[in-house]
């Protein structure tokens, strides 16, 4: 999961100013989702270059570890990929395949070539819970599918009830985050929010923005990754207004965390912020789409 290991204190704080893990335009050509796994290696989406890349603090170069090989649908590439996740059960990576509309199984360590698990799905955002269960999101029939293992058809967890903006529809999900409940907490994309669906809802309830597309504290614009800590507060990627939110629940509005001082380059800022993950002291990284690099925010001492 990409919550992190360790309890976010209620009042925990971040360095305002993010440490660049990778140096813009140097290897990342449009960085989409990101997973920092136990062991702190931060495996990230490198979209346009169709390939998965890994990172651990103190290393002097990144690795190549899915793709890599051109775009195509052949078992050793990706094309286009969106998100990418650790399935610690089997040691291997989970890939949303976006343009080659399947979803990868790539061996962890030392693999060359990944296995098809479900095709035929829209796939844009993954994730997993503490049983096993794939969950994935897909941007044309506007629903999530939880496949339990060996599972191939899944059945709906959250929307499928077409395009729109009802409680029981989404438009154009993106990524996700389960909880210890099972609850599926999803960026709806085009309506400018985050929904909570809970086991066997019919219909979810908005958890942070949904009140239309705008920069104030009480909008988001174009949401894209979202995380949620042991308390129930909702972390997200507020990709237009290019800073991280985060929603304690039942708020009305959230709070900046992160970027919010425009878009651009400097280290107080974010330039379309695009995957989230905390690694297990708590750190927080984030993907930038806008200027294809990741940094990394510190956590800092909280308050009481």
């Amino acid at each position: 999961m990409r919550a992190s290991w360790v309890d976010i204190h209620p009042n925990a704080t971040w360095n305002k100013n993010g440490q660049t893990a990778i140096e813009r335009n140097s290897i990342l050509t449009l960085p989409h989702g990101l997973f920092v796994a136990e062991d702190q290696t931060v495996y990230v989406v490198d979209q346009n270059n169709n390939r998965i890349v890994a990172w651990k603090d103190g290393d002097t170069r990144w690795q190549v570890v899915a793709g890599g090989n051109g775009e195509g649908d052949d078992d050793n590439q990706l094309d286009r990929p969106t998100d990418v996740i650790v399935d610690k059960k089997t040691d291997s990576l989970l890939i949303c395949d976006y343009w080659n509309r399947r979803v990868v199984r790539w061996p962890r360590r030392y693999g060359t070539r990944g296995e098809t698990i479900l095709s035929g799905i829209s796939c844009y955002g993954l994730t997993m819970d503490e049983e096993g269960s794939l969950y994935v999101s897909d941007v044309v029939e506007h629903e999530v599918r939880r496949y339990r293992r060996g599972d191939s058809l899944g059945v709906v967890v959250a929307g499928g009830n077409e395009d729109g903006r009802d409680l029981n529809q989404l438009s154009g999900p993106r990524y996700l985050f389960v909880d210890r409940e099972h609850s599926v907490f999803v960026s709806d994309y085009n309506n400018n929010r985050v929904m909570k669906w809970a086991v066997g809802a019919n219909e979810g309830i908005v958890v942070a923005g949904g009140r239309g597309e705008g920069k104030s504290l009480s909008q988001l614009s174009n949401p894209n990754g979202v995380l949620v800590d042991q308390l129930g507060t909702v972390y997200v990627a507020d990709s237009e207004n290019n800073r991280v939110v985060r929603w304690p629940q039942g708020a009305q509005q959230g709070t900046v965390v992160v970027g919010g001082n425009g878009q651009g380059a400097k280290s107080n800022q974010l330039s379309v912020p695009k995957g989230l993950s905390f690694d297990r002291f708590g750190n927080l990284y984030v993907t930038e789409f806008g200027i294809n690099r990741m940094v990394k925010y510190t956590l800092e001492m909280s308050s009481n």
